[in-house]
């Protein structure tokens, strides 16, 4: 079985009773007393190995690990998104009744068939059989993200049987972007009731639990709990990328990694840097990279349009996707890493980066920007000049990269995934003891 080179923080063995030694934990805490061992669902439209859809898929995993690897059974529900395809074999799966099933480390998840699907949108009959049948052994639910069948489905089912639910809706509470018509509607139909029966609404961010509020997610019911990182054991060499992709040593490499979607702002990225490319002349030579996958719409056509009209050519590098190791070798070899987004319930990515001691340029409107600015990197407005002063501070003033670099590793011990997970080992057992004496 291909193994995720993606493992977990030094600071402690991973020690489940189904889980591989291979892999560490994320959750700390040596001596205590273990809790009560708790039987868990998560939900989750896409999850491991289907990178492609984005950072959920690689945090509910983080999350499902790391509550193995503290002594609790973890179940994941999600949809079968092309199992057998070249990029699925990362897991072993074997056929089940509900579709395919996983065991890789001590996490069990049931990949359910899919009859029809719609860009991101599944239709999984079989979520209301597994639901009679299984449902009742878990103690408490995690539902992840909005804008899918499965969660209200889910939902429904646990308000009906009495079992507490917890919902993180990812950043996708606000309707941005596109489909706005579509997602309010989901709002209406489905969404609404998801939410109201949440025992707690988990927000990421301040940001975020500010747009719950503002949507009337009653303040009392919004749980504050910030993502965490993940790292592999040992990072790829310095220099990897640069060479695989044949890019000079002494070239300022500006990285972007993320889904190429106009959420994320790529095409505002790429007027500012050419903006700053235009006034560095005679400087290092420097390149763009956006690395990522397109979501099939043809935005990244568009992308590649724009660059070629900003006069950028050669200037700017389309890599696709990368994984493990390729994209771990993207963050060192960078100079600095930038996260233009529009909208961002945190930033997995800008912290990803901070870990691997690139400094980062993050929009104001990125969740994770408090947790870095002018400690890892520097915070702008969501504005091409800002983003330009920002790559002309970080690129032109070696001093200041420096000091930024320095303290990434400070910052990066701060974003482990020891706090968040055992604030939400604390939530279930508040809410499943809640529901014991009801």
């Amino acid at each position: 079985m291909a193994t995720h080179s993606c493992g977990g923080w030094k600071d402690a063995g991973y020690n489940s009773r189904r889980g591989d030694s291979s892999f560490q934990t994320f959750h700390g805490g040596r001596g205590r007393i273990p809790p009560r061992r708790m039987n868990i669902l998560g939900v989750t439209q896409a999850y491991y190995p289907f990178l492609e859809k984005g950072g959920p898929t690689v945090k509910v995993r983080a999350i499902a690990r790391g509550l193995v690897a503290a002594g609790h059974d973890v179940s994941v529900l999600t949809a079968d998104l092309g199992i057998g395809s070249a990029n699925t074999d990362r897991i072993e799966t074997a056929p089940d009744k509900f579709g395919f099933i996983s065991h890789s480390d001590g996490v069990e998840s049931i990949y359910l068939r899919t009859r029809a699907c719609y860009r991101a949108l599944t239709w999984n009959a079989g979520v209301a059989t597994f639901c009679k049948q299984r449902l009742a052994s878990f103690d408490l639910v995690h539902i992840f993200g909005l804008y899918d069948f499965l969660g209200p489905s889910v939902a429904r089912a646990c308000r009906r049987a009495s079992i507490p639910y917890v919902l993180e809706p990812m950043g996708m509470f606000r309707p941005i972007v596109r489909s706005l018509a579509l997602k309010r509607m989901y709002h209406l139909l489905l969404g609404g009731a998801m939410i109201r029966g949440a025992r707690r609404v988990i927000a990421t961010s301040e940001q975020e639990r500010v747009e719950l509020i503002e949507g009337g997610v009653p303040v009392r019911k919004i749980f504050l709990r910030r993502n965490g990182i993940e790292v592999p054991a040992e990072m790829p060499p310095a220099g990897m990328f640069r060479d695989r992709w044949r890019i000079p040593a002494d070239a300022k490499l500006v990285l972007f990694l993320g889904r190429l979607v106009s959420k994320k702002s790529p095409e505002l990225l790429l007027e500012a840097f050419a903006r700053w490319q235009g006034r560095a002349i005679g400087s290092r030579p420097s390149l763009l990279v956006l690395a990522g996958p397109d979501e099939g719409d043809g935005y990244r056509q568009q992308l590649e349009a724009k660059a070629r009209q900003l006069g950028l050519n050669g200037g700017v590098l389309f890599t696709g996707p990368l994984y493990d190791a390729a994209k771990w070798s993207a963050y060192r070899d960078a100079d600095v890493f930038v996260l233009p987004s529009q909208n961002e319930n945190f930033g997995n990515t800008a912290a990803e980066a901070v870990a691997c001691g690139t400094p980062v340029l993050v929009t104001d409107r990125c969740g994770i920007a408090p947790l870095v600015d002018r400690r890892a990197g520097l915070v702008v407005p969501h504005e091409c000049a800002a983003l330009e002063a920002g790559l002309e501070q970080l690129l032109d003033t070696s001093a200041r990269a420096r000091q930024l670099r320095a303290a990434c590793p400070e910052v990066a011990r701060s974003l482990n995934w020891t706090e968040p997970l055992a604030a939400l080992e604390a939530l279930y057992h508040e809410l499943v003891r809640k529901r014991a004496s009801a």
